[in-house]
């Protein structure tokens, strides 16, 4: 299976694809980031990141898409425009008919780490660890789009299975 993961954001919007093998281990196959100029009006900078993840998901087919869910904290301009990150990538999803699945930050270091409140360091070390890389992925945002993608694939398998079971 191949799992899109997207770490949204308006500026800097991380994209990863990960597939998980056969016998179980994950491969990265693309991370990086989609980047939108500062100075570019708000509904323009909406329309790159549409346009750019709409281009990755048509290049690499991914079965299914994972996404971090909203964390509020106190600065509520920059959590309006993490949403509006959200909702384009959300769109792009839906649009693409992918199967979408949506993780709090404590579940995805939960899984990656074993501790739901695990610093960044040590979420990137377990994402070079788990993805046998020779160093942390760069920039951080490409880093957590992995971590977010080995989550969905870890906790899709569980969530396959029911689906599987009620039909």
């Amino acid at each position: 299976m191949l799992m899109m993961g997207v770490d949204p954001g308006t500026a800097t919007t991380g994209v990863a694809f990960v597939r998980e093998e056969d016998d179980g281990t994950f491969t990265p196959v693309y991370y990086g980031v989609v980047l939108t100029p500062a100075k570019t009006p708000m509904p323009r900078r909406l329309q790159s990141i549409y346009e750019q993840l709409t281009a990755l998901i048509a290049k690499y087919k991914p079965d299914a898409a994972s996404i971090e869910e909203m964390f509020f904290g106190k600065n509520i301009t920059a959590a309006i425009s993490v949403a509006q990150g959200r909702g384009i990538a959300l769109l792009t999803m839906v649009n693409a008919e992918l199967p979408i699945y949506e993780y709090k930050p404590a579940e995805i270091k939960q899984t990656i780490a074993g501790y739901g409140n695990a610093p960044k360091p040590q979420m990137q070390e377990m994402v070079k660890v788990l993805l046998r890389l020779d160093s942390i992925p760069k920039p951080d945002d490409a880093a957590d789009a992995l971590a977010i993608a080995m989550t969905g694939l870890q906790n899709s398998h569980f969530d396959r299975a029911v689906e599987a079971a009620t039909q």
